[in-house]
Formats: C-alpha cells, sequence, structure tokens
C-alpha cells in the first residue's frame, strides 16, 4: 500500500503526470458532471506548472502540484487520527522553498492537511517531515487516498464499478492509463453516452492525447 510510511511504489516525474492525466480522463468520460468527479487535471494551471486534484465530496482530498522543482503532494483525510485543527507538527518540515507558494495559496488550506511529500526533479526518492505518527495503521489518511496513485487500472475499476454502478470495461481502462490517444469507439466503449465533441474541449485542458 503506499502511504506516507512506504512510497517505494509511487511514481515520479511524467510518469505521475500521466498517471494523474489518465485519471482526470477517465473521470470525464465516466461523469460529464464536473462537480461530482473524483479527479481532474490542469495542464496549464501556470507557466511551467500543472495542478492534479482528487477529491470524493466528503471532505477527503488530495493535489499534487507539479513545476520545474519537482512535484508536491498534499493530502486532507477527515477520519484520521491526524486530521486537527492545525497541521500535524512535522508535516511540513523541511519542504524545499520552491514549494512554498503553492503551499501558500489561500484556496488550498493549509491547515486542511494530514499528510505532506515531495520529490525533488532529477531524484526518484519521495520525502516527508520528520514526524512522531500516532499510533494507527493509517494515521495521515495517505494510505486511503494515495492508493489511486498505484499505476493500476484495476485499481480504478474496482473504485468505479462502485462509484458509477456499472461494470467498467478493464481492456478500455488500460488504453487509458496507457495513454493511447482518444477515438470515439475507446470513448463509447467507456460510457455511449460520453458527448465526444464537448469531451474534446476538456482534453486540451487536461493535456491528454487525441487521435
Amino acid at each position: 500500500m503506499i502511504s506516507t510510511r512506504d512510497l517505494s511504489r509511487l511514481a515520479t516525474g511524467d510518469a505521475l503526470i500521466r498517471l494523474c492525466q489518465s485519471l482526470a480522463t477517465l473521470d470525464a468520460i465516466l461523469c460529464p458532471e464536473w462537480e461530482f468527479r473524483y479527479f481532474s487535471f490542469n495542464s496549464e494551471w501556470d507557466e511551467g506548472e500543472k495542478l492534479a486534484l482528487m477529491r470524493n465530496g466528503e471532505g477527503d482530498d488530495f493535489l499534487a502540484f507539479f513545476n520545474r522543482e519537482g512535484i508536491i503532494i498534499k493530502g486532507f483525510a477527515v477520519g484520521a487520527p491526524m486530521a486537527t485543527d492545525a497541521p500535524w507538527p512535522g508535516v511540513f518540515n523541511d519542504v524545499p522553498e520552491s514549494f512554498q507558494t503553492f503551499l501558500d495559496e489561500p484556496a488550498f488550506s493549509r491547515d486542511a492537511t494530514t499528510f505532506c511529500t515531495w520529490c525533488l526533479h532529477g531524484e526518484d526518492q519521495w520525502r516527508v517531515g520528520d514526524i512522531n505518527f500516532p499510533s494507527s495503521p493509517d494515521p495521515d489518511g495517505s494510505g486511503q487516498l494515495l492508493r489511486f496513485l498505484d499505476g493500476q487500472p484495476e485499481t480504478y475499476k474496482a473504485w468505479g464499478d462502485e462509484y458509477f454502478g456499472v461494470p467498467l470495461d478493464l481492456a478500455s481502462i488500460d488504453r487509458v492509463y496507457r495513454h493511447v490517444p482518444l477515438t470515439r469507439n475507446l470513448v463509447a466503449r467507456l460510457n455511449p453516452e460520453t458527448d465526444f465533441r464537448e469531451l474534446m474541449g476538456e482534453m486540451d485542458d487536461i493535456g491528454y492525447p487525441l487521435a
């Protein structure tokens, strides 16, 4: 399980960008109503910056921010033992200065944070602050939320089958995970009700390839 206690399976660099784009693309296909989606991705958040968001509508979320210096992920799990009125001591220890603007953005609510991890460009090791974790299988909720970033299409299918209430086509999910360019047929296999023309506009924002 990916968590702040074991981040060895969490992708870095372009691989994580592609995964976040795939998750956002699948949600765009399966859920035309943006407010009900779990995953979104903005490939042009600002010059040289990208932003991925996961939110479940019940207060749990994580944001992955990408810039020229690397990647930082902050998240909040409502039911986690470390979900207090202010960030748990050490959560933001040693965060590089290059990510401070992101953390200070009021819209991202610095106080609503139970975990934070970062990976600098050119490295393949994720880092966390010096934290005295409370005794719990998942004290900061990172295991619950970061499970979506394991890179396995089966993970999305297992969640999506339940969330969307229909059995999803694993082969099509796998093609999106592999960034196969979108076609009308691929989209229709996932959701025949999706308006392909409207979807194309969203792919510009996400940065997912089109046929």
